[in-house]
């Protein structure tokens, strides 16, 4: 069982960027598919971004050219930096790790607790 801590959120204006990290242990993420999905208040958890253990990234059409995920698979962490933010980008953002590659479709996977991104106008 892999278990996932994000970090990185915060409070932030419109404009602005943040960085988030997501730090894997118990198992290596470097077959794994990685993602990143968001859940603002009253809404239903949605993708985000995701990249699989080769490398292909996929982006939700309301971030791309914002955000970028990347990952570290010798530091066994994955990141997303968040450009450009905006207020509609406020959510708890969560991470998630996909050991049968099906990201950015969504099967069976280990989440984090999540962390807070509050963008303010």
């Amino acid at each position: 069982q892999v278990q996932l801590v994000e970090s990185g959120g915060g409070l932030v204006q419109a404009g602005g960027s943040l960085r988030l990290s997501c730090a894997a242990s118990g198992r290596t993420l470097s077959n794994y598919a990685m993602g990143w999905f968001r859940q603002a208040p009253g809404k239903e958890r949605e993708f985000v971004a995701s990249i699989k253990s080769g490398g292909s990234t996929y982006y939700a059409d309301s971030v791309k050219g914002r955000f970028t995920i990347s990952r570290d698979n010798a530091k066994n962490t994955v990141y997303l930096q968040m450009n450009n933010l905006e207020p509609a980008d406020t959510a708890v953002y969560y991470c998630a790790a996909d050991p049968m590659g099906y990201l950015p479709h969504l099967g069976p996977v280990s989440w984090g607790q999540g962390t807070q991104v509050t963008v303010s106008s």
